[in-house]
């Protein structure tokens, strides 16, 4: 269920204009192929690792930000990007990754389908998809995040052996998105049809896999390569 939009949304999420970028008014072309300078100087690490060569990791649709905030909380050296269209939601998000003093995340306020257009070829290093829209109806197919259009954008922007991790409840979708890789000749790995059964180490939970799964709705997952 969305969020009901609050009408002071935007005076709000001003107070986080460090972690909340909007696409329409603080982005142009020379963020393309730049999204690591977001970072420069600005996260501390003890390794040695220049700020061009930190990988990216990018999640497609943050909602509040459980998932994005718990993973940069436990990879700080790895930049986090996420991509989300609400601007209600990524208010939650922001506040989560302020009330955990984490310099290596940045949400994005952007519509996925036109990804593309703002990073690079080559430009991530890993994508995650958390429980997306299942668009159920077949008319609707091309609306899925796994849909080969999609991958066909995604396989620009990643580096060689780039990858998405893909999470959802809908087995339907899995299924659909099984079929998507094979058609797009992508290698799939770690395929479970239920994630906490198979007690995956590390996994880290959104908040629609807290609540299907508390329901007993299996999780499925799955790891794909580029």
């Amino acid at each position: 269920m969305r969020l009901r939009k609050k009408s002071n949304i935007n005076e709000k999420i001003i107070k986080f204009n460090d972690i909340i970028i909007n696409a329409d008014t603080d982005i142009n072309d020379a963020n393309k192929g730049h999204w690591r300078n977001l970072w420069v100087n600005s996260v501390d690490s003890a390794d040695s690792v220049s700020n061009a060569d930190r990988h990216l990791f990018i999640e497609l649709g943050t909602g509040k930000g459980d998932f994005i905030s718990q993973t940069a909380e436990l990879n700080k050296n790895i930049y986090f990007l996420g991509l989300e269209m609400e601007s209600t939601v990524l208010y939650a998000a922001a506040k989560k990754i302020r009330e955990k003093d984490l310099t290596n995340v940045r949400l994005l306020i952007f519509d996925i389908n036109n990804i593309e257009d703002i990073f690079d070829e080559n430009e991530v290093d890993r994508i995650y998809i958390n429980f997306c829209d299942p668009w159920p109806k077949k008319r609707h197919a091309k609306r899925r995040l796994t849909h080969i259009r999609f991958l066909d954008k995604y396989r620009r922007i990643l580096v060689p052996n780039g990858e998405i991790h893909f999470k959802t409840d809908n087995r339907g979708l899995f299924d659909f998105s099984l079929e998507q890789f094979e058609l797009a000749n992508l290698n799939v790995s770690d395929i479970t049809y239920d994630l906490h059964a198979d007690n995956l180490a590390g996994n880290v939970e959104t908040e629609y896999e807290k609540k299907f799964s508390s329901l007993g709705v299996p999780i499925c997952r799955c790891v794909v390569k580029f």
